[in-house]
């Protein structure tokens, strides 16, 4: 399959954005002073749950740039 040129754009800076969303929210979650993160101290159900929702937006962000630069890649070298 061979992907256009903005096609493969989108898709990576698709994959750089969803790093940058999840990794500032992670640092917001680590620093939550609200009580919903942390109960004196001790990891809520609520961080698990949105520190493993960051942890698969990382790994499909990183898979979607990856299909969005090899298609880049690609498209180099066929010129």
């Amino acid at each position: 399959m061979k992907l256009s040129r903005p096609v493969s754009w989108f898709l990576l800076v698709f994959g750089v954005w969803s790093w940058v969303i999840w990794v500032t929210f992670v640092k917001n979650l680590v620093k939550d002073s609200s009580g919903l993160a942390f109960d004196d101290g001790h990891p809520t159900a609520y961080f698990w749950v949105h520190l493993l929702l960051a942890v698969v937006s990382f790994v499909w962000g990183t898979a979607i740039g990856v299909i969005g630069l090899r298609g880049l890649r690609a498209l180099r070298r066929n010129s």
